[in-house]
């Protein structure tokens, strides 16, 4: 979603944006931040001649290394994050929505964050399931609706866990243990973190954590432009948290502990380090913070503060940064570094189990999925192992999905079912022909019954090409059923007066042709055809013919 502006407001583009409401309220959150973050401190020059290549190779590391720099771009304003939020559409789980007739798309709860969606594309008789950052673990958004996902033609899958390797169980404890052990040797720890998202159920660990441990007069500082919002957004979204945390909302209790930590002045929080911060302020403590990757926000400020005291620590909690390349520029550092990424993505072992359970017909992932990482590539368990084996993509790649739509959905209208007479063919199936006029508009079919036609009017002028109404032919039954040969044989030989007695019947590739030598006819009997070939004598044809229907049922 931080991409967003960047699609709707520089490409042209027109159309309608699908997403949750927590999606919206929340990623606006985050994009708030980020242009907040930026914004602080203007650049007097930009400078772009480095993103030159060659002179891009005479950079020192790290940027000589980036890729792609000429399509790096200065960061959005709040202006255009606005206007690409007004482009959103508003949806709930399980909502269907048309598009065009042609599909109909279905966000589904995946587990991972408040609002987090996987998405159902289907047609009457295709369906495409779309699985990105998903969790199966229990936290407090609501659980991962796995049920609907069955039965797809193809299951797209990404966003999987950015470290298979470590338990995000075990991680959290690592956090509060050496969180406890820095501020009881008096230091203060440092969280570089979002302002959503994980830091929920991080201060919610806390909060049990706390008293246990002895750390209950350690005051909790979060820090974000949006960090009031934040906090407050997450205890009114009460539909899309996990059940425990519904229940309480009808108590009435907050369903988040963050509230009570508030109240009770544990956990404060401020838009800035400015201002009523730097009354506020007292060591040792724990401050929440961004960004991540420690490169702006305020995070940078208590780096330079802390950095130099190997009392203090810095845990690393999001995975999406390098914990090496974010510290590079701070070294040396005295302080202690602590990397417990917590992903609650999907790892392989639950993948797999995930696939078993929903058993798609065709799985379609990134590349990188369907072999080990490069870091460790005996580990053949960290890629997707399912049958058949799973196509995959890359960056870009345009892809063929396996399957074709063979067939549409078509109504009837009404009046058209009501003249509709069944036949009974076998028992248990029936037919009826239908005259109808097929018509289609946004990819939607639906038979209508045959116009009238118009009685003759008396004027002498002629009617416009346009206003001519197709002509309805009334129709001769339809034939079905086979021919005994025998049967019908023996029956040419006893029809009364004209009985013929010189019938000879010939076997060919596609049936059998009858002989009546005298009369000089010929009877072709084929599995769907019945030819009757006689000279110039149209009784003896239409005899025939009649005798011919005896013998099929007609509808």
């Amino acid at each position: 979603m931080m991409a967003l502006p960047y699609i709707t407001e520089h490409t042209g583009f027109t159309g309608t944006v699908y997403a949750t409401e927590p999606t919206v309220q929340i990623g606006r959150l985050l994009m708030e931040e980020l242009v907040n973050f930026i914004e602080r401190v203007p650049k007097a020059q930009s400078a772009s001649l480095w993103k030159n290549k060659d002179i891009q190779r005479l950079l020192p590391s790290p940027l000589k290394d980036a890729v792609e720099v000429s399509t790096w771009r200065r960061c959005y304003t709040m202006q255009e994050v606005n206007s690409a939020l007004s482009k959103i559409q508003l949806v709930g789980y399980s909502q269907k929505i048309e598009l065009f007739g042609a599909v109909q798309v279905t966000p589904l709860s995946s587990g991972y964050a408040l609002g987090s969606s996987n998405w159902i594309i289907q047609s009457h008789y295709e369906k495409v399931s779309y699985v990105s950052g998903s969790s199966l673990l229990t936290t407090h958004p609501q659980p991962m609706d796995q049920a609907s996902l069955k039965n797809s033609d193809v299951l797209v899958l990404t966003g999987l866990t950015q470290i298979p390797t470590a338990n995000p169980d075990g991680m959290v404890g690592e956090f509060c243990s050496n969180l406890a052990l820095t501020v009881r040797n008096g230091g203060n720890v440092l969280v570089p973190c979002y302002p959503s998202g994980v830091i929920y159920d991080l201060l919610e660990c806390l909060y049990q954590y706390i008293d246990s441990a002895g750390l209950s007069n350690i005051p909790f500082y979060f820090i974000s432009p949006v960090a009031n919002s934040s906090l407050e957004f997450s205890q009114i979204f009460a539909e899309w948290l996990c059940h425990n945390k519904q229940t309480k909302v009808y108590l009435p209790e907050p369903p988040f502990p963050h509230a009570e930590l508030i109240q009770t002045n544990k956990l404060r929080h401020y838009p800035s380090i400015h201002g009523d911060f730097s009354n506020d302020f007292r060591q040792p403590c724990v401050v929440f913070t961004g960004h991540p990757s420690l490169r702006f926000g305020d995070v940078v400020h208590f780096m330079e503060l802390w950095g130099k005291s190997s009392l203090n620590t810095v845990i690393f909690t999001e995975p999406d940064f390098s914990y090496l390349e974010a510290l590079a520029p701070y070294q040396p550092l005295a302080m202690k570094c602590i990397y417990c990424p917590i992903d609650t993505r999907l790892n392989f072992i639950q993948v797999s189990k995930l696939l078993k359970e929903v058993q798609p017909l065709h799985v379609v992932c990134p590349e990188q999925y369907t072999q080990p990482p490069p870091a460790q590539s005996h580990r053949m368990d960290l890629m997707i192992d399912c049958q058949p084996p799973a196509m995959s993509y890359r960056r870009a790649e345009v892809l063929a999905l396996p399957f074709k739509r063979l067939f549409e959905k078509i109504e009837i209208m009404p009046e058209l079912a009501d003249s509709l007479v069944p036949m009974e063919i076998k028992p248990g199936i029936s037919l009826a022909t239908v005259s109808a006029v097929l018509h289609t508009k946004d990819n939607k079919h639906v038979l209508q019954p045959p116009p009238r036609p118009a009685p003759p009017t008396s004027g002498k002028k002629r009617k416009r090409a346009s206003e001519d109404i197709p002509d309805c032919k009334v129709l001769k039954p339809l034939l079905s059923g086979s021919i005994p040969v025998e049967q019908f044989v023996q029956t040419l030989e006893k029809v009364s007066a004209h009985g013929f007695s010189d019938v000879k019947v010939e076997d060919t590739a596609k049936g059998h042709i009858v002989l009546l030598q005298e009369a000089e006819t010929l009877i072709q009997i084929e599995e769907d055809s019945t030819h009757i070939i006689c000279d110039n004598d149209e009784m003896l044809r239409v005899r025939l013919r009649d005798l011919v229907l005896k013998f099929l049922q007609k509808f």
